[in-house]
């Protein structure tokens, strides 16, 4: 861990471990339980905790193009947070620029050759590119020498979490629960991928130790957990 950055998973979950209200984009949590009674009135809390955050946020094209970073806005506030985007296919000219008025840097990781972060010129742009295949080893040990990033709080997709988890990238995981049951096969958990099916795969899983629970208002929990065999 001393050669890469420390990673936090930080995330908003249902008690059932769901990350979504549903298996289709335009089902959200942001957007739906903000709408919910007995949910929307302790959803504040969230966004608050997120405040606190790192400087530095982790997260996925897919994710940036489906709360609509690749629409038209006029106005943007920017914020002293930069942004470490994965993405090979999901973000468009329109994204990216918007996102580079929203972030202090915006990083984008991609093995596409002809991603549009290629045609646009800005200071505040990094583009790491790969071949074949992201190496997120590489990817985290380059953000912190090169870079000098020390601390990555990561708000990525299921398949993506998925990945980290299982390559021993995640250090601490700060969940948010909320006060609901969704349920449904195909909607995302907070750790997706594929499932475990022999005994040798064990070892990936990850061990967690509870560090601090807290009680939030509007029966929210907020529980602080890092990961052990890392």
């Amino acid at each position: 861990m001393g050669k890469r950055t420390i990673n936090t998973l930080f995330m908003l979950s249902s008690l059932d471990g769901k990350i979504s209200t549903g298996s289709v984009d335009k089902r959200d949590f942001d957007k739906d339980l903000a709408k919910i009674h007995g949910i929307k009135e302790g959803l504040t809390q969230y966004y608050e905790l997120e405040q606190r955050t790192d400087l530095h946020s982790f997260n996925s094209g897919r994710v940036m193009a489906k709360v609509g970073w690749n629409k038209v806005k006029k106005e943007i506030q920017n914020i002293p947070v930069s942004f470490i985007i994965v993405d090979n296919k999901h973000l468009t000219s329109i994204g990216v620029k918007n996102l580079l008025r929203r972030t202090k840097t915006l990083f984008i990781v991609t093995t596409n050759k002809n991603h549009p972060a290629y045609k646009i010129q800005e200071k505040n742009l990094e583009i790491i590119s790969y071949k074949k295949y992201i190496d997120f080893h590489h990817l985290f040990t380059l953000l912190k020498s090169k870079y000098k990033v020390q601390n990555i709080t990561i708000q990525s997709g299921a398949t993506l979490n998925s990945i980290l988890l299982r390559k021993k990238l995640i250090d601490k995981v700060s969940i948010v629960v909320c006060p609901v049951l969704v349920g449904g096969d195909k909607t995302p958990n907070l750790i997706g991928g594929e499932s475990l099916q022999q005994e040798k795969d064990l070892q990936k899983l990850g061990i967690l130790k509870l560090v601090k629970a807290t009680t939030l208002k509007n029966s929210y929990l907020h529980l602080v957990y890092e990961v052990m065999n890392n």
